[in-house]
């Protein structure tokens, strides 16, 4: 028997709420970036002129930080994005015990290594491993079988300087850092600390043990020759400062709040990247239905740097940055690429990658800024069911927007026995949002890998 994730059922219920409840005048509500599963501690990567996120995963009706795996997410136009599932948990491991928290993907020699924080069963203690796959979206395996290093602090943060030194960055309520050999897996110059003082990461009041905001989740990079530490500040709750200096071990200054505190998470994590001529900073909040502290969601907001390279401070919003290319319809679209869903989920498909599935009666999905041209006469999609199937309705606009054609999705013997359907449609035309809205009777309806208008 299939059974959905529980905070899904309040998601089904409460969405539209949520968007009318948060959704600005325009209606193109985007923030937080996934609906379906909630998601923490954004870490992004471009690679190969793509956009991808790796994040941390926050278990539905969690009262604690309770994670047990990784998730990878992508997008060409910073509006849809792509579910690659979950290539990494605690299970890639096989010294780990619990708490898949925080950490950060980079790219090196054709290889991808993705850095994690996780209690290492031997000793009871925070370590740091690296995990190491051949493609962004993995799938990633452990690659030394040990920790990294162990010092029962968490958070990595790597960078690659421009003369090839790569450095590893981790601490709360510290702060680290080793020099990355070029094999990407050991170091060199053994652990080194960096002094926390007022001078370079701001003056706490009224906690002797901690002088300085820093509190944890370092985010280190490098622009137009100035070194960022970006980081999350003062708990709790948390909000997001930064420090810059000279060089990638400072001495650092601290500049001042990137996000003050906000939303309703008690932490915050930053990610910040230049993608495509834009900047972009990635953090979470506690934004849907049944979020908070232990149930967070990834955002992101467009940014440009002040003309001095200091960085403006920012705050939440539900409308995300701009989409900056519009989505090619013509194409073979994977279903998981959503801007905003409602009742969705999604699971690794027989067919390779993921598909949607657990649909059920007026569970939607919409997908931004689709050129049509001239317009399309039909649409295709991958479907399977173990039910009686339904109907995949395409609308325009909204979710309950002009229908643009009905495709009939018939039984298809099993979740994951696939077939293609296709059906007229009419009235498209321009660039415009794209609704594809699932119809039938009670239950599961049916799943949905792949769709492409013609």
């Amino acid at each position: 028997m299939r059974q959905r994730r529980i905070h899904r059922r309040l998601a089904a219920v409460a969405s539209l709420a949520c968007l009318l409840v948060l959704t600005p005048a325009t209606g193109k509500a985007d923030n937080p970036i996934v609906q379906h599963v909630y998601t923490a501690d954004p870490s992004p990567m471009v690679h190969n002129g793509r956009l991808y996120l790796y994040t941390g995963h926050d278990e539905d009706g969690s009262t604690n930080f309770t994670m047990k795996d990784w998730r990878v997410w992508s997008t060409v136009d910073m509006v849809n994005w792509t579910d690659h599932g979950s290539p990494l948990s605690l299970a890639t491991f096989s010294w780990a015990r619990k708490d898949a928290w925080a950490g950060q993907a980079v790219e090196r020699n054709g290889k991808f290594y993705w850095y994690v924080p996780v209690v290492n069963n031997a000793t009871g203690r925070m370590a740091i491993g690296v995990a190491v796959g051949d493609t962004p979206t993995g799938p990633f395996r452990d690659a030394i079988g040990r920790p990294l290093v162990e010092n029962g602090e968490i958070d990595p943060t790597v960078f690659i300087d421009s003369d090839g030194q790569a450095y590893l960055y981790w601490g709360d309520p510290n702060l680290w850092y080793v020099r990355l050999n070029s094999d990407m897996t050991s170091y060199s110059g053994g652990v080194n600390q960096i002094p926390l003082t007022t001078a370079g990461f701001g003056t706490r009041t009224g906690d002797a043990k901690r002088p300085t905001l820093y509190e944890e989740g370092p985010w280190v990079y490098k622009r137009n020759g100035l070194y960022y530490n970006v980081f999350a500040a003062k708990c709790c709750s948390e909000f997001i400062g930064y420090s810059t200096a000279p060089g990638p071990t400072g001495p650092w200054t601290y500049r001042g709040t990137v996000m003050p505190t906000q939303g309703s998470s008690f932490t915050n994590h930053p990610g910040l990247i230049d993608y495509k001529g834009g900047s972009y900073f990635f953090y979470h909040n506690g934004a849907l239905p049944g979020g908070g502290g232990f149930t967070r969601s990834v955002a992101v907001e467009k940014f440009t740097y002040n003309s001095d390279g200091t960085i403006p401070q920012m705050n939440m919003t539900t409308s995300g940055p701009p989409q900056i290319e519009s989505l090619n319809p013509y194409a073979r679209q994977e279903a998981e690429t959503i801007a905003w869903g409602s009742g969705v989920e999604t699971e690794p498909s027989s067919e390779g990658g993921m598909n949607v599935g657990w649909l059920e009666n007026g569970d939607w999905i919409k997908v931004r800024g689709a050129a049509f041209g001239a317009g399309p006469s039909r649409f295709s999609a991958r479907v399977a069911s173990a039910s009686a199937g339904g109907t995949l309705e395409v609308r325009l606009g909204s979710a309950n927007g002009a229908v643009a054609g009905r495709c009939t999705v018939p039984g298809t013997g099993g979740w994951q026995r696939w077939t293609t359907v296709s059906c007229l449609v009419s009235g498209v035309s321009g660039t415009q949002d794209v609704y594809f809205r699932f119809a039938g009777g009670s239950g599961y309806l049916f799943n949905v890998n792949w769709w492409q208008f013609s």
